[in-house]
């Protein structure tokens, strides 16, 4: 079925290229015999070029991607307040930026732990962008739990004690548990008894909930995902490469 939907192109081009009456190669209007001769020309022109195969797919594939880039490009731009602008996200970086990097992370996940540290060199590197971190917690029991951990650092006491919490979780090498939480609140200064009564606040459950609510309108179910300036990257992009899309944005606003 997959193979008939590739070739279905080619089939209807034949025609054209052949510059024949156009009725002569409507199905419907053939014979058994001139369509099984008809079949038989398309089976010998495919098993003499196959890449014609190929062909088609890369052109497939290309066009399913541009239709994708512009349906994110329609959500984004929809969506682009709640996304850039919530209170309830940690926003660092250049507050005053030309441009805004959002990130919507899990801790547990490799991808987003390797991205960490090029992220930062990007911030800090380029000194006009703000970042805006999204708490996206989709590998289980102990993303949630880093979190809430995380939200909780921030509600109870703000931005600089949320980045000392970030950091150590993205970078954090053992399980997350009640010790690791009260060991990481004392590191930060904060009452680990109050976090751990945080963490479990409905104000809490509901920053998570809305950002897998725009997730899901965003059609994000992985991480990392980021919106720089306004346009979707799906999962990790070394530093270079967002580099070369911060330009791009930037170019492209004039």
């Amino acid at each position: 079925m997959l193979l008939r939907w590739l070739l279905l192109p080619l089939f209807l081009a034949i025609p054209i290229a052949v510059a024949s009456p156009a009725k002569a190669f409507d199905l419907s209007q053939m014979t058994d015999a001139e369509r099984e001769a008809f079949r038989a020309e398309i089976r010998a022109y495919l098993l003499e070029n196959p890449e014609v195969i190929m062909e088609a797919v890369q052109v497939l594939e290309a066009r399913q991607q541009q239709q994708q880039a512009a349906q994110e490009d329609v959500l984004v731009a929809q969506n682009l307040a709640a996304i850039e602008n919530d209170s309830d996200s940690w926003n660092g970086g250049n507050l005053e930026g030309d441009l805004t990097l959002v990130e919507f992370l899990d801790y547990r996940c490799g991808f987003c732990r390797r991205a960490h540290g090029e992220v930062e060199e990007l911030v800090r590197s380029d000194g006009n962008i703000r970042i805006v971190v999204k708490e996206f917690p989709v590998l289980g029991e102990e993303s949630v739990l880093s979190s809430r951990f995380a939200i909780a650092v921030l509600q109870l006491a703000g931005a600089d004690a949320y980045k000392q919490a970030h950091d150590a979780l993205i970078t954090l090498n053992s399980a997350i548990n009640t010790r690791v939480i009260e060991r990481l609140s004392q590191q930060i200064g904060v009452d680990p008894e109050a976090v751990k009564e945080r963490m479990d606040s409905r104000e809490v459950t509901e920053v998570i909930a809305k950002n897998r609510s725009l997730a899901q309108t965003l059609g994000i179910n992985g991480t990392p995902t980021f919106v720089v300036g306004g346009q979707m990257v799906r999962g990790y992009a070394p530093l270079e490469t967002m580099r070369s899309i911060v330009r791009d944005v930037r170019a492209a606003r004039g």
